[in-house]
């Protein structure tokens, strides 16, 4: 059966950040991708690049796909962060894989699925901005990307080792995906 990953989209989003882990889930794995953002509104990117989204990101349900992934983006830091925690609760209680990057593990901690699980960020003060956050002893102080479970985080510097935990919370491992990560990660041998 063909794994389905969303990707939740928000205007300003980071576009490196969940790039490798689209193209390569649809192009290279044979998952389906499906981009989501609030209200299913066409995003545009720090970059520029614009994204009409397949779905409304609300509208994203455990019963529908296997994952929920986050792209990271300054909104994220702000009031105009879209309220994703009843989702992020729904999937997580579901067993299905919850990842989120750079920014958007904000909205993990603020979800409270950090408070029990190991992860990592963009920092650790960066994390306590969120409102009840309690996950400070499980904070991993590192740059590549932390699954704990189902649970995947990352800083936003590490694109490649988020991809690859996420294909590994998914229970895709293969020569194929050890390939992929020295491949794209090559550069910081």
């Amino acid at each position: 059966m063909t794994k389905r990953i969303a990707i939740g989209l928000t205007e300003g989003f980071a576009d490196w950040e969940c790039a490798l882990l689209m193209a390569s889930a649809r192009s290279y794995f044979g998952f389906e991708v499906v981009t989501a953002s609030p209200g299913g509104n066409a995003v545009t990117s720090m970059g520029g690049l614009t994204v009409t989204p397949a779905a409304a990101l609300e509208t994203v349900a455990p019963t529908d796909h296997d994952a929920l992934v986050l792209c990271g983006g300054s909104i994220w830091e702000t009031d105009a962060a879209p309220d994703t925690a009843g989702q992020i609760r729904a999937f997580h209680e579901a067993g299905r894989v919850v990842g989120a990057i750079c920014g958007a593990t904000l909205a993990l901690a603020r979800a409270g699925v950090l408070d029990h699980s190991g992860h990592t960020s963009n920092d650790a003060a960066f994390l306590r901005t969120a409102p009840d956050y309690r996950g400070q002893a499980l904070y991993r102080d590192q740059p590549q990307a932390v699954r704990d479970g189902n649970i995947v985080t990352a800083p936003g510097t590490a694109p490649v080792t988020f991809a690859a935990e996420i294909y590994r919370a998914l229970g895709f491992h293969s020569p194929d995906l050890e390939h992929y990560v020295k491949l794209y990660g090559r550069e910081h041998g």
